[in-house]
């Protein structure tokens, strides 16, 4: 186990036990009491504290009413003119823990949504005129909110009508045999919007106030910057799933459409799956607990609500009152265990390429639970991967970290230390304190051979961490996007609860703030600039703003010193091998290709207006149509590769048809991957290059 600074842990701890001892959070009011703990975190944690001042008002009202009615569909010029006279007010409400602003807003939505019900009802009560030339600004900045109720049935109006345009030529193209009448097409396209209408209603219906207060409190923290967020209760729940990749219950996931909420999938090696008596497609009538001997009801129960119920310490029984697929009703008493979250996990795969044999991780996440120190964590578990790799003969290794948002920094370091013999991983630093450089102080290396990392623009935060370092020692070649995300910035998790001495208001939720910068150890910050490839490869996304720098309130890039650090001794040339890939790229058809379709893509994208003339649809439906078979041969790009489960997963795919389907799936993905194939083509490259001198450079 490598010897690493801990540094997420220990600084939450320092905080959550030390920092907070001094104040007192007490206040008998629940909403006060939360608006207190994060305006307190905020004020006196945040890497970056702003000035509680009438532009921070401005944009806090901004932010809110935008996240509340991004389409300008609720509100009228009459409700936002009233809101106006606090627009300058929110910096002194929120110091005073004052909730009048959010109070009004909230009654008023509340009501609008409401009228909504009715607007959309009457609007779908009469078709749809598709001859009629007008257009639908999909764009809700380049939109006035509307001054009386005709507007704003206008607005709802042609909103409905492009969402069921797209339905009724759909219905239309599928119908010409079944001898329905243009009149009857469009009204079933109308009945069809209806229902999506209604169930988008049920889940408004199912919001509780604190639902939209956690809102209010998430526009005041995001205008510090993007990363700072409030968790309510429930979904502190699920960023912990999340981050240790389990949680306690049966194993299934549900849904809820209308008012019933029903079984949609059962988690592979959970408890539900491992008894298998419940189906997909069982609907969930009633929940009783083992040692209760009254059910609860939970049809038209909120779906965060019904999951609180089913879920539940692992050794105890929750019995479930279904409904069959077939009509017929029974109990079902299903034991609660631990579910690992298989898709949350490194997994890995071995592939022959010439004369060689490659092996392949992909991490979708730097997974851990710091409450139990001896769970799996992506450190042991890549570890582990590469151990089981180099036993079937691995020459080369491609760690894919496409997709990979991040997670923990302690990980990101460890898995760091894994392919080099020890120095500095990446450089932090906190607002007034001097850098801290955390290491791996392991001599120990786990793999030693030629290393690919995968990235795209989706790569982030520990990803990009990991990229760095790797990139700085001249230990891995990185290939992917232009640049991966840009986050740059750590956060720490505060349990709101544990900053209330005698809590009596109930779960308070969690509170993710950030509080440091990270750096590479070249001292440069991957903030806003990210990761740059090694090797470019161009994607689908390669136009589209969808980066760090693209969001609202992101910190500034800077540099700091760099750390001292050694190139990887190595004695193949990486300069010659990245060449080889870029020409390769260059010359390559399907690139060319590629990128030709993110042209076109952003170029989609940009698009606002829309002709609701049903002749115009279909006119610039064929265009788009013709126009994207040009991008057909990239879903008929393969290789000849063919991607196998390691020897340890054969018995498990033997007796788990779940777990065989998503890894045959995912060998296929694989096999059809060109950023893949030229991953293994570039290992290919150093295994086959003429070896240099070791070379050893310090780096100050």
């Amino acid at each position: 186990m490598k010897h690493i600074n801990i540094f997420l842990l220990s600084v939450f701890v320092a905080f959550a036990s030390c920092s907070f001892t001094t104040k007192t959070f007490d206040d008998p009011d629940k909403d006060k009491l939360l608006m207190q703990l994060v305006t307190y975190l905020l004020e006196e944690g945040h890497f970056q504290p702003k000035d509680f001042d009438d532009p921070f008002s401005e944009e806090v009202y901004s932010r809110f009413l935008k996240t509340i009615d991004p389409y300008k569909h609720y509100f009228y010029k009459s409700d936002v003119k009233e809101f106006e006279a606090f627009k300058t007010l929110l910096d002194d409400q929120i110091k005073n823990y004052d909730l009048s602003f959010f109070n009004l807003v909230h009654n008023r939505l509340t009501q609008r949504i409401e009228e909504s019900k009715a607007v959309y009802t009457e609007v779908l009560g009469r078709p749809f005129n598709y001859e009629l030339d007008e257009v639908y600004q999909s764009d809700a900045e380049n939109l006035e909110y509307v001054s009386s109720k005709k507007e704003m049935i206008n607005r709802w109006r042609k909103q409905i009508k492009f969402s069921t345009l797209t339905d009724y030529h759909d219905m239309l193209s599928d119908a010409v045999n079944d001898n329905k009448s243009n009149a009857d097409i469009e009204e079933e396209a109308r009945k069809s919007t209806l229902k999506n209408l209604q169930e988008v209603s049920v889940y408004f219906d199912d919001m509780r106030r604190d639902d939209w207060l956690a809102m209010y409190i998430n526009a005041i923290s995001e205008s510090f910057d993007p990363h700072t967020y409030y968790f309510a209760p429930q979904f502190k729940d699920r960023f912990d799933a999340e981050m240790s990749g389990k949680y306690e219950g049966i194993g299934a996931r549900l849904q809820k459409k209308m008012d019933k909420i029903s079984i949609t999938e059962l988690i592979s090696g959970g408890s539900a799956w491992r008894q298998n008596k419940l189906q997909v497609g069982d609907v969930i009538l009633k929940v009783r607990q083992e040692d209760e001997d009254q059910a609860v009801s939970i049809v038209g129960m909120r779906l965060d609500d019904a999951v609180k119920l089913i879920k539940g310490p692992k050794g105890t029984n929750v019995i479930l009152t279904l409904k069959r697929v077939d009509g017929t009703v029974e109990d079902l008493s299903i034991p609660r265990d631990e579910i690992e979250l298989e898709e949350t996990y490194a997994k890995s795969s071995i592939v022959k390429k010439s004369k060689y044999k490659f092996g392949v991780i992909n991490l979708p996440k730097f997974y851990i639970d710091f409450e139990d120190v001896n769970s799996r964590n992506s450190t042991t578990d890549v570890k582990r991967e590469i151990e089981r790799l180099k036993d079937e003969g691995m020459d080369g290794l491609v760690l894919d970290l496409r997709n990979n948002g991040g997670g923990s920094l302690k990980t990101a370091v460890e898995i760091g230390g894994l392919f080099i013999k020890e120095g500095p991983i990446v450089q932090v630093r906190s607002t007034g304190e001097d850098r801290q450089v955390l290491k791996d102080r392991d001599p120990s290396v786990s793999w030693d051979g030629p290393l690919v990392i995968l990235v795209n623009e989706f790569s982030a935060s520990a990803s990009e961490i990991l990229a760095a370092a790797m990139q700085d020692y001249k230990r891995a070649i990185v290939i992917g996007s232009k640049q991966t995300y840009g986050k740059g910035t750590v956060q720490n998790v505060i349990d709101l609860n544990r900053m209330i001495r005698n809590n009596t208001n109930g779960d308070m939720g969690a509170f993710k703030f950030t509080t440091q910068k990270y750096y590479r150890i070249n001292g440069g910050s991957t903030q806003l600039e990210g990761v740059k490839s090694d090797v470019v490869v161009p994607d689908r996304y390669s136009y589209i703003d969808l980066g760090e720098k693209d969001q609202d309130n992101p910190l500034s890039w800077d540099e700091i010193e760099p750390a001292s650090y050694e190139l990887w001794k190595s004695s193949i040339d990486y300069e010659t091998t990245v060449q080889k890939s870029k020409e390769r790229m260059n010359s390559s058809a399907e690139i060319k290709l590629i990128d030709e379709n993110a042209r076109w893509i952003k170029d989609a994208r940009s698009k606002d207006v829309y002709s609701l003339k049903y002749s115009e649809y279909v006119a610039e439906l064929k265009k788009n149509e013709k126009e994207s078979e040009r991008f057909d041969a990239l879903s008929d790009y393969t290789t000849n590769l063919s991607f196998e489960s390691l020897a340890y997963e054969k018995p498990i795919m033997a007796n788990d048809s779940v777990f065989r389907i998503k890894r045959e799936r995912w060998h296929e993905s694989l096999s059809k991957d060109i950023y893949m194939d030229e991953a293994l083509n570039v290992l290919t490259d150093l295994n086959k290059l003429p070896k240099l001198d070791k070379l050893s450079a310090a780096k100050n």
